[in-house]
């Protein structure tokens, strides 16, 4: 069993086997998981926002959507991965507060996250084999390497592996 190596809130790192990534305590942020089953190649990215075209002067590529996927790809290739074969994971995105119609959309950030990472994931032609997104509860991923398995872990609920 290799390190498992911790991915911060707006953060994203990349790994080969033996390794795995997990990141903690997902709410209304989106973790997004990329793989190349080829090389076995991982990365995750912690996302906050869904876009950073919004927010001028944020150094943190890794908080955004946009920017954070490109990112994580160019580190995953400077690995040997291949966008061509890489497909996604991605779970989180909970709406966590109970908010009455009116607020409106500033406050759904987690289902736009979510459509976010699809838009972006989308443009780059890589598929989504895998999703645990929306609802009320928070997540904790573990993503490995070796074989791209995602497991996903609530309170109080079963463990999901995708």
């Amino acid at each position: 069993m290799g390190n498992m190596i911790k991915v911060g809130m707006a953060d994203l790192k990349v790994c080969t086997a033996p390794n795995a990534l997990t990141t903690l305590g997902l709410g209304s942020c989106v973790g997004v998981c990329l793989y190349d089953s080829a090389t076995k190649v991982a990365g995750m990215l912690h996302v906050m926002l869904p876009d950073s075209t919004q927010i001028s002067r944020e150094s943190n590529r890794a908080k955004f959507a946009d920017t954070g996927i490109d990112d994580m790809i160019e580190q995953m290739k400077a690995l040997g991965a291949s966008v061509a074969r890489m497909t996604a994971k991605i779970a989180g995105g909970a709406q966590m507060f109970a908010f009455n119609a009116s607020v409106g959309d500033l406050m759904r950030i987690g289902d736009r996250n979510v459509q976010a990472v699809k838009d972006k994931l989308k443009t780059l032609g890589i598929s989504i084999i895998a999703e645990d997104t929306g609802l009320n509860y928070g997540r904790t991923i573990e993503f490995s390497a070796e074989n791209g398995e995602l497991l996903v872990k609530s309170v109080g609920k079963e463990n999901k592996v995708f």
